[in-house]
């Protein structure tokens, strides 16, 4: 009975933490979206303020439509964000299924060589990544970046998703084989659809350090032709004056494709994090 009449206070306690932090994680989102659309002194008097009659302005907005190919910049990060994502999931998927599925001698080193890139970030390789893009001509292209974070989501993608392939039924996956499905159809038709919460949670964590990286687009594609949207706003910051208008502007269409993926994918983010929690 005691158990009965607590629940629902606790459960209203978990969501009033979740609204909590929510608007915790959100402020800063909020602010920037803000002062994009008020002048420049507002921004400096009043950076809380919502914009009224006397503060709101589109210069912001003006400048970046004006100034630079922004739309290029844009469709340069969705290129590049998309496809690095589709490889990974892709990859990442397939490695993880071989490590978890099968036994082989170097499986646990295998898994273990593949973790080490959780720990051991890709940037202290930048001058050997420089050296083999230049070798290879994939310098100011897109390749390159793709190739780059391909490389860079798959340590983290093979060690979420191995742990929630071995949570797959071996009865299932026996009785596929019984029927004649090769281990293709087995692996796309039986096996991803049963941690396509998994496969969310890795996409979230992969793109958002894609989609606003500054160091990889500025070494190996610095061109105006192949800039990405967070490279392409620095154009608005100068070393003795910045454009802050124009810098929020961009920075608020930025945000955009993000928001965008986390509410298409944010039920199935909170079931792969959840179900992690539980195991």
């Amino acid at each position: 009975m005691s158990r009965t009449r607590h629940f629902p206070a606790r459960a209203f306690a978990a969501h009033a933490v979740l609204i909590v932090w929510t608007l915790i994680a959100l402020f800063p989102v909020f602010v920037t979206v803000v002062n994009s659309f008020k002048s420049k002194r507002a921004i400096f008097t009043q950076p809380l303020a919502l914009p009224g009659p006397e503060t709101f302005d589109l210069v912001g907005y003006q400048t970046v439509a004006a100034q630079g190919d922004f739309v290029a910049y844009f469709q340069n990060s969705l290129v590049v964000t998309c496809l690095s994502l589709f490889f990974v999931l892709l990859f990442g998927a397939m490695a993880a299924f071989a490590l978890s599925e099968y036994r082989f001698r170097g499986n646990m080193l295998m898994g273990l060589y593949l973790a080490l890139g959780i720990m051991i970030p890709i940037r202290l390789g930048t001058v050997a990544i420089l050296q083999m893009m230049v070798a290879t001509g994939l310098v100011n292209t897109l390749a390159a970046l793709i190739l780059v974070y391909t490389a860079q989501g798959l340590p983290l993608a093979v060690f979420i998703l191995s742990e929630f392939m071995r949570s797959v039924s071996d009865d299932l996956k026996n009785a596929g084989r019984i029927d004649g499905l090769s281990e293709y159809r087995i692996f796309f038709q039986l096996v991803l659809p049963l941690v396509r919460p998994a496969m969310a949670t890795v996409a979230v964590f992969t793109m958002i350090p894609i989609w606003n990286d500054l160091w990889f687009p500025l070494i190996l594609a610095p061109s105006e032709a192949t800039k990405t949207i967070t490279l392409g706003s620095q154009v608005f910051l100068g070393q003795f004056v910045s454009n802050w208008n124009a810098v929020l502007a961009a920075l608020s269409l930025a945000i955009l494709p993000v928001l965008v993926l986390y509410l298409i994918f944010s039920r199935q983010l909170i079931r792969g994090i959840t179900a992690g929690a539980v195991k």
